[in-house]
């Protein structure tokens, strides 16, 4: 018995290994033109057979280039496609950089440091006010998806002040007066009576079932009860 331990690799395992000992057989075959009917009736099983030349059927090339892959680019075909280079399938692609920036509070995000230093930048007063009203909106909505607390609006107006430097500074009277940081989006409430395991709804279950029985509250034993009756009379 062959244990696949003792095996070769497969090089692509998405086709399996017996299109790998096809692709071995093609290449034992001396005649060109004989290698490569075999190839296209190949190609073709491999569209019947493979999921990911099912997937993408619009893209033949894949199939002649995965065929050449599985060859290990030792073969020699008349294919409608240019064989593959090797150091441009197997290229490592380069490393991504991170991106090394310092946040200052990082339960608002970066985005909200970029807009309130864009907002420092502005020269009309009403136009910055505005900017202020609106990022105050914007860190109390946002603090609040990560928290169950809601964050005072004293904190924003000093967090505000902190990141644009003491550029952007508003009454934190003027803005609990006229409750200017209202979150930009309101929780949708339950209805009434559907509190699932709340007192209301709890009530409203037992005065449905009243209401069935007749006013009375629901007794399982009852007909129990009568039908003993009935016996002994």
């Amino acid at each position: 018995m062959e244990y696949n331990t003792q095996r070769g690799l497969i090089i692509l395992k998405e086709y399996g290994r017996n299109v790998q000992k096809l692709v071995d057989y093609i290449r034992s075959i001396p005649d060109k033109k004989k290698r490569t009917d075999m190839a296209y009736t190949l190609i073709e099983l491999i569209k019947q057979l493979a999921p990911i030349a099912k997937e993408a059927p619009e893209n033949p090339q894949r199939n002649w280039d995965d065929l050449y892959i599985i060859a290990d680019f030792n073969l020699d075909l008349d294919s409608p496609f240019p064989v593959p280079d090797r150091a441009i399938v197997f290229k490592k692609p380069t490393r991504m950089t991170y991106p090394q920036t310092d946040v200052k509070y990082k339960h608002y995000g970066k985005n909200v440091e970029r807009l309130i230093k864009e907002a420092s930048k502005l020269e009309n007063p009403e136009e910055r006010e505005e900017s202020v009203i609106y990022i105050g909106k914007l860190m109390k909505t946002f603090y609040s998806n990560w928290n169950k607390e809601s964050l005072d609006d004293g904190v924003i107006v000093k967090d505000i002040r902190n990141i644009s430097n003491g550029t952007l500074n508003m009454s934190i009277d003027k803005v609990k007066e006229d409750n200017l940081f209202e979150k930009l989006y309101r929780e949708k409430k339950k209805p009434h009576g559907q509190g699932g395991n709340g007192e209301r709804g709890e009530r409203g279950d037992r005065g449905d079932r009243k209401q069935r029985h007749g006013g009375r509250p629901f007794n399982k034993n009852r007909g129990h009860n009568n039908n003993h009756r009935r016996r002994d009379q």
